[in-house]
């Protein structure tokens, strides 16, 4: 079974930066895409980023654009998530997981880690 760990998470204030990292089990990564997904108080989980095995495409929620960067490291076998900017609609519980489909945009592993908690304060 695949496992997800994502850290990284915080307490911020508006303005500051984050780095999540994302790791996978094994090989899991290997030659797939991977997003990062977030679920905020009383909503649905949503897609925030997500970047191709070999870094050349990514893709963003309209809402982050410019602000959120993600890339990875094939090597480690790990997919980060700069967050600059950050915003109190940021706050959420962040996972990432294998994707596809357009845009990278659905998840591929039914199970997923437990998050990182992001917290921006205003």
């Amino acid at each position: 079974q695949v496992q997800l760990e994502e850290s990284g998470g915080g307490l911020m204030q508006a303005g500051g930066s984050l780095r999540l990292s994302c790791a996978a089990s094994g090989r899991s990564f290997s030659f797939r895409a991977v997003g990062w997904f977030r679920r905020a108080p009383g909503k649905e989980r949503e897609f925030v980023a997500a970047i191709s095995w070999t870094g050349s495409s990514t893709y963003y929620t309209d809402s982050v654009k410019g602000r959120f960067t993600i890339s990875r490291d094939n090597a480690k076998n790990t997919v980060y998530l700069q967050m600059n900017s950050l915003k109190p609609e940021d706050t959420a519980v962040y996972y990432c997981n294998a994707v596809n489909g357009i845009a990278y945009s659905n998840p591929v592993f039914d199970s997923w880690g437990q998050g990182t908690q992001v917290t921006v304060s205003s």
